[in-house]
């Protein structure tokens, strides 16, 4: 378990250094060159990816379970996860009505991958991940809205096909992890 909370400080703590400390990293970037700072941020990440990923394999069968969700929860789970991989892939699209709509869609998807897990499992380990997901989520879409206002943002769409690709692609996404990835990569068959 103190691998998984671990991994969580880590990958979160750098993915919330925007929301706490956006100054900071303003001029930690200025100092360090854009290409400095996105390297050591990506290798933080992943460093604490790792763990999460070690941490949470290990804790999975070996928690209490807080409750039991009942069966129809999970359904309700895999759909909301359909506009989760929807709204990820909208993130790297340029110029979708949806981005436009919404502002962060990923974000906002990983808000709905975490809720729809949490509603879906009761351990403690997945309390862990999957709470300490949605908490940071909300609070990262809360402070993006709050720039994207303070600066005036708005984000251009282009052509509706835009929209398309991003909701066929993720479609075929989430079906791909749905039938296949999910249980071949976390060894659980969601459907």
């Amino acid at each position: 378990m103190l691998l998984l909370v671990l991994g969580l400080a880590i990958f979160l703590g750098a993915h919330s250094v925007r929301i706490v400390a956006d100054g900071w990293r303003t001029a930690r970037i200025a100092r360090m060159g854009p290409l400095t700072w996105k390297a050591a941020y990506s290798i933080v990440s992943l460093i604490g990816f790792v763990l999460i990923v070690w941490g949470y394999g290990a804790a999975r069968g070996a928690t209490p379970v807080l409750y039991v969700p009942p069966t129809w929860l999970r359904h309700v789970a895999a759909l909301l996860t359909i506009p989760a991989f929807v709204l990820l892939v909208a993130a790297y699209v340029p110029g979708t009505r949806i981005k436009r709509a919404v502002g962060h869609p990923m974000v906002l998807g990983v808000k709905l991958w975490a809720l729809a897990h949490l509603l879906a499992n009761g351990t403690l380990a997945d309390v862990l991940l999957f709470g300490a997901f949605l908490a940071w989520s909300v609070a990262s879409y809360t402070a993006a809205r709050r720039r994207d206002r303070a600066t005036g943002e708005v984000y251009l769409i282009g052509p509706v096909s835009r929209d398309v690709v991003a909701v066929v692609v993720g479609l075929i996404a989430w079906a791909a992890f749905a039938f296949w990835l999910h249980a071949l990569l976390i060894g659980v068959r969601p459907l």
